[in-house]
């Protein structure tokens, strides 16, 4: 990888997401040499990407470079590439674009869409977790449109309008409620010759609420404004085939849909090198002790989804969110100074500053430790939280004026089909798919 030597101990970070970029913009200018490798050259502000997938905002505007971020920071080398195995009895990784040596190994390798095993689901649903497929669903959504303007067929064209979320967290809702917009705002004055009120949106949670991590208050305000958007939320009903065409589940009900937009679980992204004793198959974590040190390694660690840090408060683990991973990347930082000084290392406490998720325009839901509340309010507080979340000051500019202009005209500019995406099992074009 061309890396030089330095006098410094070597710690190569794997993952350029909120945990491993939070641990290395700690590390700066401290005494280690500070290798960050990712399979992307830009930071993506996840949160977001719903936005992208319904056009309310650009890809630009929810990324940012890497390289950027790390300016001026001694002794620090990026490189773009994907790990494909670890060697830790050699104390090396090996990836697609080369072999390096470490004397500490950060495993931030960040989470990835959970199909639970059912190939069938993943061959033929959409994920969103990256921007890429983000821009693969804001293609899908509007060439459905494009398509149904074209069939004669009645069942076909609603099956093209017909769009299922399969997954009741704070992704799903958001993205359900971000259709819903722009069903009753927007896609009847671009497309005037179809009956845009036979488009559907399908909601589908496997338990008895959404945002079941929330507040039954929360979770039953959401719901309320899903509903009065136009949602249909299906609950108790968990999906056990989608062919492409037809959703089948744990019950009689079924959904005739061109479009599936998994939702419904994430799993951690692990390399091959580490033992299957070290981590938890379920999940894919990595189970690691109150350091965030990986069980059975001295010198390797995973912070953010990766990591499973089982507490009294958190038996299975800390949320996968953004906080968590960017609280144990910045006490990582610490203690990797300690320990290069004999010092001890401090144990790490979760510090929870609550949860929330927007459902539309002045519609959102918030928990705070010690408070709870809805409404436009909750929808403030929520765009606040986000826009200073975003690194760059552009990108804070970008969002905010288009979140401005898109609230004063009720409007969603970016309805662009910038890279098609079509599959080969319902239309007659190539797929396009990362």
């Amino acid at each position: 990888m061309n890396i030089p030597k330095s006098k410094n101990p070597r710690i190569v970070i794997i993952g350029g997401g909120f945990a491993g970029l939070a641990l290395a913009r700690a590390l700066k200018d401290k005494p280690f040499q500070v290798v960050l490798i990712d399979k992307h050259n830009y930071h993506t502000f996840q949160p977001l990407l719903y936005q992208v997938a319904t056009g309310g905002l650009e890809a630009g505007s929810i990324a940012y470079p890497i390289r950027k971020v790390m300016h001026n920071h001694r002794d620090f080398y990026f490189r773009l590439g994907m790990v494909t195995q670890l060697d830790p009895q050699n104390h090396k990784i090996i990836a697609d674009i080369g072999e390096l040596d470490y004397e500490y190994l950060v495993l931030a390798t960040g989470s990835k869409t959970n199909f639970f095993g059912n190939t069938e689901i993943e061959r033929n649903a959409m994920a969103m977790k990256t921007i890429p497929q983000s821009l693969n669903i804001r293609s899908l959504i509007l060439e459905n449109f494009e398509q149904a303007l074209l069939i004669k067929d009645p069942a076909e064209r609603d099956s093209l309008m017909n769009f299922c979320l399969v997954g009741g967290g704070p992704t799903g809702v958001e993205l359900a409620g971000a259709l819903a917009e722009m069903k009753n705002a927007i896609l009847h004055k671009d497309y005037p010759d179809l009956d845009i009120s036979r488009m559907q949106i399908n909601l589908i949670q496997s338990g008895d609420r959404i945002l079941n991590t929330m507040t039954q208050q929360s979770s039953a305000a959401a719901e309320r404004y899903l509903t009065d958007l136009g949602v249909k939320v299906c609950k108790n009903i968990r999906v056990t085939g989608y062919d492409g065409k037809t959703i089948t589940t744990n019950s009689p009900t079924t959904f005739e849909t061109a479009t599936v937009i998994w939702t419904a679980g994430v799993m951690g992204n692990t390399p091959d090198g580490i033992p299957a004793a070290s981590f938890v198959e379920k999940t894919e974590r990595y189970r690691v002790d109150a350091f965030n040190q990986v069980a059975g390694y001295d010198n390797i660690f995973a912070i953010g989804d990766i990591a499973l840090m089982a507490t009294e408060p958190f038996p299975l683990g800390h949320p996968m969110l953004a906080q968590p991973a960017m609280q144990q990347g910045k006490l990582l930082a610490q203690n990797l100074i300690s320990r290069s000084k004999g010092l001890p290392m401090k144990p790490f406490v979760y510090n929870d500053k609550g949860s929330m998720a927007t459902i539309g325009r002045n519609k959102a839901v918030v928990d705070l430790p010690r408070r709870h509340f809805h409404g436009v309010f909750a929808w403030f507080v929520w765009m606040f939280v986000h826009l200073i979340s975003l690194i760059g000051f552009k990108n804070k500019a970008v969002v905010f004026t288009n979140w401005a202009y898109n609230y004063i005209r009720f409007d969603r500019e970016g309805r662009l089909i910038i890279r098609p995406y079509k599959r080969k099992s319902f239309y007659a074009f190539t797929s396009d798919e990362v």
